[in-house]
């Protein structure tokens, strides 16, 4: 196997210089199989470039050891000898790439033996992409990153040179599964089913030598669409039979194929509800055409109504994946995976965990991130997540879900996510669906080692000052408290408060002259306290308890509310969105810094530069809609005086 080298195209966190630690020593693989024969020949491609060797005596020897179990390995130095064991070849795989995010270090002084398992089963990303350019959402639907990296322009892209460099990349991180087509499946995309078959395999075999397992995102009606039948109903025996059949093909074609991704009875896609079924109902019969071949099927619980009446109070979209599917909790097939979004709303910068995570015993779940800033700065602004989702999966039952999942945010760009920095996010995910304890910090400087060679300073402390707390300036020049959704319809970046606050899709903030928030406690508004099992549920629907940052999540307040942090509502909303847009241009400022030190390839430097240039004029746009829009509401002056449009 040729070890992909892209030579225009940033190597992002595996640039030759990754590999220099192991290149130069001698190392012995002793496995058989192709994820074995995969590392030797990174072994053998980093030695002919670092002069080292596969003769003894040896630095490092990779071997099985089926102890580990499955994806697992344990590494160790002692007598001068670095050893990785791994459960099965994955495992050797995965602890192949602990040895090169050490360096060095991994040949120092002798460690005792560290096990490493995966907390997560699926360590997974939905591609959003499209095979034909969508006349609306592009080749890649809420990609940030360019055009797909798996199509082009409705045409498989003849040269995958770059999907095998992408899951190198991703088994660096401990991805193992992606899913190749957007949710949302059109015409031409279910067709990857049936007759495109061949582009799936063509793919599939571009990330078979690096352990991962190609997942598709199928439409539920293609019964009707590709088989010919009147229904797509999934009791009716010939729909059965029909996936039965196709699942059997799609299997002689690709053996290891992960399964499917469903979305069905979501914004337009069709689903079981048109013939009176569960999605239980639905996905199970997914779950036994794929089950005689160990495959699975991705459920996602985006499930509400976006034709709604927004004058209408009682309904609620934050309520609409628990009603939907705590009923059904118990009835799903064991192969059948409900697919939850971590939030109850849609990647909003600030969310509860959704109470389907926390309150379904009964059934499979997979929790669900966006790595692909929707809703955080399209990789237009640095925002790093990772504080986030640690937040989110250090909550109970988050960490215990089984699947791990997150929407893509790599492309055809150069960067790979368009913002060089957003790499991190990526980088991160992978990490954390491993291990969801490690300290987002932690994992930063793993990134930085590995994509700017173990820099010193001041890269270092630059882009921790940079990066650490991205994500909460992001939050404070945006929406605030925990409201959501201020974004312009449609594309969803930069400012309009009111943008989504009378469509169909929903009610966001109910913002007037008294006061802001949506009432969603049991005692007042929409219930969807009760959603929650104790504690969070008396916690969420008590004004005086509610966490601060999730306060107009749960509550309609005055403007004068004071918050726990002494401030008022009102003032809190001034305060941060002035402090947030001063943290922006302290970020700009921060990496002017670097202009020469030589600290970052030129290329690097100018397009983190342009990007920050944009986001420090979109924060004071932020700035300035939202506490003039606040100000002209509530005619409460800013107390520190401060200009207020």
């Amino acid at each position: 196997m040729t070890i992909p080298e892209l030579t225009d195209v940033h190597a992002a966190w595996l640039p030759l210089e990754a590999f220099r630690a192991i290149g130069s020593r001698r190392t012995l693989v002793r496995a058989d199989g192709p994820l074995a024969e995969t590392i030797r020949d990174e072994v053998a491609q980093a030695g002919a470039r670092y002069g080292g060797g596969v003769t003894g005596p040896y630095d490092l020897v990779l071997s099985l050891d089926e102890a580990e179990g499955a994806d697992g390995y344990a590494i160790a130095r002692r007598d001068g000898v670095t050893t990785v064991a791994g459960g099965d070849p994955a495992g050797l795989l995965y602890g192949f790439f602990h040895v090169v995010r050490l360096g060095e270090a991994a040949f120092g002084p002798d460690r005792e033996t560290e096990h490493h398992r995966p907390a997560m089963r699926r360590r997974m990303l939905d591609h959003w992409d499209n095979i034909d350019v969508h006349p609306v959402m592009g080749q890649v639907e809420r990609g940030y990153s360019g055009g797909s990296i798996f199509w082009d322009n409705g045409a498989p892209r003849e040269d995958l040179t770059r999907v095998r460099a992408y899951a190198r990349l991703l088994a660096a991180t401990g991805v193992n599964a992606v899913a190749i087509n957007n949710v949302n499946v059109h015409a031409t995309e279910a067709h990857l089913l049936t007759d495109r078959l061949g582009e799936v395999a063509a793919i599939a075999a571009e990330l078979r030598p690096y352990g991962i397992r190609v997942h598709l995102s199928v439409n539920f009606a293609s019964p009707i669409q590709l088989g010919g039948l009147a229904t797509a109903d999934p009791l009716e025996e010939d729909v059965r039979r029909w996936w039965a059949e196709t699942t059997g093909h799609v299997y002689a074609a690709i053996p290891d194929f992960g399964g499917y991704v469903v979305k069905a009875d979501s914004e337009g896609q069709p689903g079981p509800f048109a013939y009176g079924r569960t999605h239980a109902d639905g996905a199970n019969m997914l779950a036994d055409a794929l089950a005689p071949f160990g495959g699975v099927v991705h459920w996602r619980a985006f499930v509400y109504n976006h034709r709604q009446d927004w004058r209408d109070r009682s309904t609620d979209r934050a309520r609409a994946a628990y009603d939907h599917f705590a009923p059904l909790d118990g009835r799903f097939d064991d192969n059948a995976i409900l697919q939850v979004k971590h939030g109850p709303m849609d990647f909003q910068t600030r969310e509860p965990v959704s109470p389907v995570i926390l309150d379904l015993q009964g059934t499979r779940l997979a929790v669900e991130l966006q790595v692909t800033q929707e809703y955080t700065g399209q990789q237009r602004h640095v925002c790093y997540l990772a504080p986030m989702w640690s937040e989110i999966l250090a909550f109970e039952n988050v960490a215990e879900a089984g699947d791990l999942v997150a929407v893509s945010n790599a492309g055809d760009d150069r960067y790979w996510t368009g913002h060089p920095l957003a790499q991190a996010n990526l980088y991160a995910f992978g990490r954390l669906a491993w291990d969801p304890r490690l300290d987002p910090a932690a994992v930063l400087d793993e990134w930085m080692d590995l994509t700017f060679g173990w820099p010193g300073e001041p890269l270092r402390s630059t882009l921790h000052a940079m990066m650490d707390g991205s994500w909460r300036t992001y939050e404070r020049y945006t929406a605030p408290l925990g409201v959501g959704f201020m974004v312009r319809p449609g594309h969803h970046y930069g400012p309009d408060v009111d943008g989504y606050e009378y469509t169909p899709w929903g009610t966001y903030h109910f913002a007037d002259r008294d006061g802001v928030g949506v009432d969603r406690t049991r005692a007042t508004g929409t219930g969807f306290t009760g959603q929650y099992p104790q504690p969070w549920s008396d916690l969420y629907e008590s004004l005086d308890h509610c966490p601060d940052e999730l306060l107009l999540f749960f509550h309609h307040v005055p403007y004068g509310h004071v918050l726990h942090s002494g401030s008022t509502v009102i003032q809190h909303i001034y305060d941060t969105h002035f402090a947030g847009a001063e943290e922006a241009a302290e970020i700009r400022l921060l990496w002017e810094k670097l202009a020469d030190t030589g600290a970052v390839a030129p290329d690097v430097y100018a397009r983190v530069r342009e990007r920050l240039d944009e986001q420090v004029r979109c924060a004071e746009e932020w700035r300035d809609q939202i506490n003039a829009y606040f100000f002209r509401k509530s005619g409460v002056p800013d107390a520190r005086g401060r200009r207020i449009h």
